[in-house]
């Protein structure tokens, strides 16, 4: 369990189903108010976990063909206000970055809920999906729930590029591919609080703030 940087696996009973794992402390990356060092921190983190992926895992290139199907029902079937070049942008990632990529391993629920404090190191990632991919796929969870901290921003351009500045130089990924992947995790958001609501609210006026907050964030990385 190592290659996760997560906590080490000491015993296992499949029969049971359980697992005696290292302590991980409860405070989490989300509860750290600089931007700047959640940026940081996610981009090491990540730059660590990207190595070659284990056979067995899935690949995200398998499951372009899915991304792209849903896409095109989610934008005829939904009433939403993106721009045509917003969803031709995402459905561009999809066909262009989605069928081809590394064999690199990919956490798949990349958020800072997901990075804990602990003991042996600084910072463990915990409850990972588990693709082989392409790592700056990783940035769009990222950025997806860390943006809810941009929410009243006067500008938010600015802590939105920031972010995904730091990230990729942290993580040594490309910068206009992080954000292509970025902004597709973006426009499914939104898509996906029209169909099902989000963690936080599955209705009313917030759900509403919240989906308009997605398109606003899609349009704003859409190149």
């Amino acid at each position: 369990m190592e290659w996760w940087r997560r906590s080490q696996l000491y015993e296992r009973d499949d029969s049971q189903y359980a697992m005696l794992l290292e302590r991980a402390r409860t405070s989490t990356l989300a509860g750290v108010e600089d931007s700047d060092e959640v940026a940081t921190v996610a981009g090491e983190l990540s730059r660590r976990l990207a190595i070659p992926a284990p056979p067995a895992l899935p690949r995200l290139r398998d499951r372009a063909g899915e991304w792209e199907e849903q896409l095109l029902r989610d934008s005829t079937e939904l009433p939403h206000p993106l721009p045509s070049y917003v969803v031709d942008a995402a459905l561009a990632t999809v066909r262009e970055l989605g069928p081809i990529q590394p064999d690199t391993l990919v956490h798949g629920d990349f958020h800072a809920r997901n990075i804990l404090r602990a003991d042996r190191e600084p910072w463990l990632v915990v409850d990972p999906k588990g693709y082989a991919g392409d790592p700056a796929y990783d940035a769009g969870a990222l950025l997806k729930v860390r943006a809810l901290t941009f929410f009243e921003a006067g500008d938010l351009a600015k802590p939105v590029r920031r972010f995904l500045d730091i990230f990729t130089e942290a993580a040594n990924l490309d910068r206009e591919r992080t954000q292509r992947w970025a902004q597709l995790h973006l426009v499914e958001g939104a898509f996906w609080g029209r169909r099902h609501g989000f963690r936080i609210t599955r209705n009313g006026s917030q759900l509403d703030r919240l989906t308009s907050y997605a398109d606003t964030l899609a349009t704003l990385l859409t190149p």
